[in-house]
């Protein structure tokens, strides 16, 4: 194997890490209450990272962490019982991750529909731009940022309502 060879194979091994430590994240934030393995959620940033807001209404609504310590306490806020999110669930698209070295870079744009424990549901749109970088040998989280696009209450997402499809014809 060449030396390209070899830098492309380890670009596209770290692009595949930090996608999965991505979509880690958001497995475990779609399930966030007292259960949620705290340590694990942490362990997918970086000691020195940075959680934040950005935009008027993310910077007021959650506003900025710095270190692994900060962006823990900040989750296990929502661990407490009864669980904040009765559904939480994030879709993620519009992906581009460039692996430079042991940086990387990722943006999303992520939609996610909630249920809070009130029963009022909400759906966000944000838009992700996360720094990564090799620590001890694991991609972690350097640097989130995530920027409202949009956000609005909406009624309830689960209905029994039946599913209108085409009746086959006889």
């Amino acid at each position: 194997m060449t030396e390209q060879d070899q830098a492309r194979l380890r670009r596209f091994e770290s692009e595949h890490a930090v996608r999965a430590c991505m979509n880690r994240y958001m497995v475990l934030c779609d399930a966030l209450d007292e259960r949620t393995p705290l340590d694990e959620l942490a362990g997918l940033f970086t000691a020195e990272a940075v959680w934040e807001g950005k935009g008027a209404r993310y910077a007021h609504s959650f506003g900025g962490y710095r270190g692994r310590e900060a962006i823990r306490a900040m989750f296990s806020s929502y661990m407490k019982p009864p669980a904040h999110f009765a559904l939480n669930v994030h879709f993620l698209t519009s992906e581009l991750i460039q692996v430079k070295g042991d940086e990387a870079l990722g943006s999303w744009v992520m939609l996610q529909a909630s249920t809070f424990a009130s029963g009022a549901s909400h759906l966000n749109a944000a838009r992700l731009h996360v720094r990564f970088a090799l620590e001890e040998g694991h991609w972690r989280m350097a640097h989130f940022q995530t920027e409202n696009l949009f956000g609005r209450p909406v009624s309830t997402w689960n209905s029994e309502a039946p599913l209108p499809v085409p009746t086959p014809e006889e």
